[in-house]
């Protein structure tokens, strides 16, 4: 099973295919083994890459905290494109992982091909909703350290399934990594240079506006809204979001 190591922490990751590069990361209290359904048909023409995040699936668990961020997020990424050798990659995700995905692309545009934004908002302007979502996030992490694993059998598809070592992780990952600082991520819609495409299940109601609000913002970013599809849209719609991907990544600048 490769890994990284950062700093002390070991970060896993799994490449599938060759060619242009794909980075995809997962959401909140998922792993990379939510995008097993679309190796296949995305690794056919990519050098397919996906991981897990500090505190989730296969990757380390640290106990500081501090090891919890925005910041070593998409340095991990970034670490990671180093070491499977890509200057350049396709950069999505889902949920959390849409969210760092435009993380990384703030910090490092000159790396981003492409963005592929999945059932994902991009952060809030105001400060009492930002507010609201972290309190939400603290309490998510509260949980978890109350009530361990069994937090996630009553969770979506795309979490309800997956194996992580313990909750402590997901705790400190909620608090660190699903809590927002500011509204750098949100500020910067307008200024994404590469082509772009947003992805929505049509049931996804928490994320329908920030969906259209990405879509308007991002120049010339392209939609995709899939009918009865929820928060995890590859797993409810495989096919259906296959065949939104597939083209852009077909059409997209050598």
């Amino acid at each position: 099973m490769p890994k990284i190591n950062r700093d002390g922490v070991a970060i896993y990751y799994e490449v599938h295919g060759n060619g242009p590069t794909l980075l995809l990361t997962h959401g909140y209290s998922s792993t990379s083994a939510m995008w097993h359904g679309q190796v296949d048909a995305l690794s056919r023409d990519h050098q397919l890459v996906l991981w897990d995040m500090r505190g989730h699936g296969q990757s380390d668990y640290p106990d500081d905290p501090k090891a919890y961020s925005e910041a070593l997020t998409v340095g991990d990424m970034a670490a990671i494109l180093d070491t499977v050798g890509a200057k350049r990659a396709i950069i999505g995700g889902l949920s959390l992982g849409g969210y760092m995905s435009l993380a990384f692309y703030r910090t490092h545009p000159e790396r981003v091909r492409a963005l592929l934004i999945v059932d994902t908002g991009p952060g809030f302007k105001k400060d009492d909703a930002r507010e609201v979502w972290n309190k939400r996030a603290h309490d998510t992490g509260d949980r978890f350290e109350r009530e361990g694993l069994d937090v996630l059998k009553s969770a979506s598809r795309e979490r309800s399934s997956v194996s992580h070592r313990n909750a402590k992780g997901l705790a400190l990952a909620a608090r660190g990594m699903l809590t927002q600082r500011d509204a750098e991520v949100i500020e910067c819609l307008p200024d994404i240079k590469v082509p772009s495409l947003v992805v929505v299940g049509a049931d996804d109601t928490p994320f329908l506006a920030a969906s259209d609000y990405m879509a308007a913002k991002i120049p010339g970013a392209q939609k995709a809204v899939i009918p009865a599809a929820g928060h995890a849209v590859n797993i409810d719609q495989p096919q259906a979001f296959v065949d939104a991907v597939v083209p852009f990544l077909k059409n997209l600048p050598r």
